[in-house]
């Protein structure tokens, strides 16, 4: 929600979800329509987006500093931290440009990291296990969950190394807050 409001600078409550729904954040999120709105007042009550009613029937909401700030570190953990949920990396990916490129691969190179820490250990539990049996099973599925993870953020990390995706401070980039085309609804 910062993110899609970043990057137009300000946006109403629909353009917000109707960014969202066409993500699919409704399937890797949960968003529902008044979720977004609660969310919305959320940010305004913790000082991370700022409300105008220019439009009668309307809200506008613009980030604020504080915003910017929140925005930028969930950007960075979801890139950095491998999570079992894919809503938070599912963000990062949608508003990766926003970072710079050098940047955004360190974020990545660490992920891999731990993926590759995490594959190790579940690696190591499912060598040594032996009671009961079927536990063996968690371990082969966190094992193949962080070897299949290890796997596309190297990818990922290929493709940024080799210049896929204007990022921010590139031209082409929309990582620059208010730079994304306005077309309303």
């Amino acid at each position: 929600m910062l993110g899609i409001v970043r990057g137009y600078g300000r946006a109403h409550g629909y353009r917000v979800g109707n960014d969202l729904l066409s993500w699919g954040a409704d399937e890797w999120a949960n968003v529902k329509w008044g979720s977004i709105y609660h969310a919305l007042r959320a940010g305004v009550k913790a000082g991370q987006l700022l409300d105008h009613d220019d439009v009668p029937g309307r809200t506008d909401y613009e980030l604020t500093e504080r915003g910017e700030t929140e925005f930028r570190q969930l950007l960075r953990d979801a890139l950095r931290r491998p999570e079992h949920r894919p809503d938070m990396l599912g963000a990062a990916l949608a508003l990766l440009p926003a970072l710079e490129r050098e940047e955004a691969l360190e974020l990545l190179r660490e992920r891999l990291a731990t993926c590759e820490a995490l594959r190790d250990k579940a690696t190591a539990q499912l060598g040594g296990w032996a009671d009961p049996p079927h536990v063996r099973e968690l371990f082969g599925l966190w094992e193949s969950s962080a070897a299949g993870g290890a796997e596309w953020t190297r990818g990922l990390i290929a493709r940024l190394g080799s210049g896929h995706y204007a990022m921010a401070g590139e031209p082409g980039s929309f990582g620059v807050p208010g730079s994304w085309a306005r077309v309303d609804p």
